[in-house]
């Protein structure tokens, strides 16, 4: 077997049928910094580090994923954990930048929201 050669995670990427608009979200909640804006493509980042970049592309075809997972539905393909000291007050926070409660709640100390897309993303204490 080969050895690994140096590879680095810099980001993830959400399809979006409208990438200003889930960009401008995530900047919102994240309290983050949109790189990149453009009608296809648009990026937010942390500008305190240089950890990973939240990406949203352009998708025309994009389905809103059902949570939890059913058979006869788009599901998820990921999701993103985000830490939070309140869970309370950051699941608020959430609600109102648009995000809501997913109907199934797993555990007790996560939270499962929905972005304006659809997109499943944890806060989790």
């Amino acid at each position: 077997m080969s050895e690994r050669p140096d590879l680095t995670l810099v980001g993830v990427v959400l399809d979006s049928p409208d990438p200003r608009a889930l960009a401008a979200f995530y900047r919102d909640l994240l309290g983050w910094t949109i790189g990149t804006q453009e009608d296809k493509w648009c990026t937010v980042y942390d500008p305190d580090t240089t950890g990973v970049v939240v990406s949203i592309q352009f998708e025309p075809e994009f389905r809103r994923p059902s949570w939890p997972a059913s058979a006869d539905a788009q599901q998820m393909q990921s999701h993103l954990d985000i830490w939070a000291k309140d869970l309370e007050a950051a699941v608020s926070f959430a609600e109102q930048h648009g995000a809501v409660q997913a109907a199934y709640q797993p555990q007790p100390d996560v939270r499962v929201m929905l972005d304006p897309d659809g997109h499943p993303f944890c806060l989790c204490l």
